[in-house]
């Protein structure tokens, strides 16, 4: 069953919802559904329609980051070096982990309010337990190594380039590439 399509007034106005929601991330400032909608001077009663919730309007905001990071999955699948693909596609996730600061809370939500954010973390799940899998079979990971070891060194890679509050985040994320590279150097079996 789909939605029909918003009116123009509906969807100018969900916009620049998502627009201020953007901006307030990006600032680091609480997303409270009433400050968004006094900064987009559009009425509170609006902004709850569109976004019921805090969290609906923050995965909202992150949805584009991560749905760019399960294109970049399939991406990995699709690549035939086992090692390639697994490193490429842990580069992209540190990558957006540290570029886009709606992505961290979305991941580490314990539930999702939308359902394609749901989708598209069980489509990542799914795709990074085949691309170890296939980097397990192949040889080129020590066979030890889990996903359930896999994610908080991941966590750990983004909390130690997040605390240098001085970089912007590209320089964060660059930081972030250098750790990984580190990281996987270590479990690298050539």
């Amino acid at each position: 069953m789909s939605t029909p399509p918003l009116r123009k007034d509906a969807a100018q106005n969900r916009h620049r919802i998502i627009e201020i929601a953007r901006r307030y991330v990006d600032d680091g400032r609480p997303l409270q559904l009433n400050d968004v909608a006094r900064t987009a001077s559009i009425g509170v009663a609006t902004v709850y329609r569109h976004f019921p919730t805090p969290e609906a309007l923050l995965e909202t905001v992150a949805l584009p980051a991560i749905e760019k990071l399960a294109r970049r999955a399939e991406h990995a699948l699709a690549e035939d070096d086992p090692w390639t693909a697994l490193r490429d596609f842990l580069a992209a996730a540190i990558e957006v982990l540290l570029t886009d600061p709606a992505v961290p809370p979305v991941f580490a939500a314990a539930t999702d309010t939308l359902e394609h954010t749901g989708d598209l973390k069980r489509r990542l799940a799914t795709a990074f337990a085949e691309l170890l899998a296939r980097a397990h079979a192949a040889g080129v990971i020590d066979s030890g190594v889990t996903e359930s070891d896999m994610i908080p060194l991941m966590c750990g890679i983004a909390y130690a380039a997040n605390i240098q509050n001085a970089l912007d985040p590209t320089e964060r994320a660059t930081l972030g590439l250098r750790y990984l590279d580190l990281l996987l150097t270590g479990l690298h079996r050539p």
